[in-house]
């Protein structure tokens, strides 16, 4: 499994265009979630604990020193298979993304191992929708975690 994090402000998705379905967050997280063919709920559980320790925020001094937890932050979790895009050529291929079947099931997995640590908010995306994802990133700082091969 591969994670895009972003430090954000403030982050919103809406679902399908209906602006009555607008998720969002305050402070905290936006995760971009891809899923390639050998991945299994250990990998979801190692990015899940990952996350929740990970030293991404300002501490009293300004350094990154402060982890989603130690700030009360909150979290937007988006599904995006475009993350295990190849671009060799001039058109993305996308035969290294898991079958949706998988990837689905990881994702939501992924969501609820998050939910039980007790995160103040967890908001998220819908798994195959049109998506429009609002981002005020905050530094900026962007982070690309992968899940260690082989998790058993």
């Amino acid at each position: 499994m591969r994670l895009l994090v972003q430090r954000v402000k403030r982050a919103s998705v809406i679902i399908n265009g209906n602006l009555n379905d607008k998720r969002e967050i305050s402070q905290g997280m936006c995760i971009f979630v891809g899923v390639t063919h050998n991945d299994n709920e250990a990998s979801a559980n190692w990015l899940a604990e990952k996350i929740s320790g990970l030293r991404i925020f300002a501490d009293n001094d300004g350094k990154t020193n402060l982890s989603i937890q130690d700030i009360n932050g909150e979290l937007l979790i988006v599904s995006q298979f475009s993350l295990y895009a190849s671009l060799k050529g001039r058109r993305p291929g996308f035969s290294e993304a898991a079958k949706p079947d998988l990837a689905n099931k990881l994702y939501e997995h992924f969501i609820e191992k998050l939910r039980a640590m007790n995160f103040k908010k967890i908001a998220t995306g819908e798994f195959g929708a049109d998506m429009e994802v609002e981002i005020i990133n905050d530094g900026p700082l962007t982070f690309i975690i992968d899940a260690p091969e082989n998790l058993a």
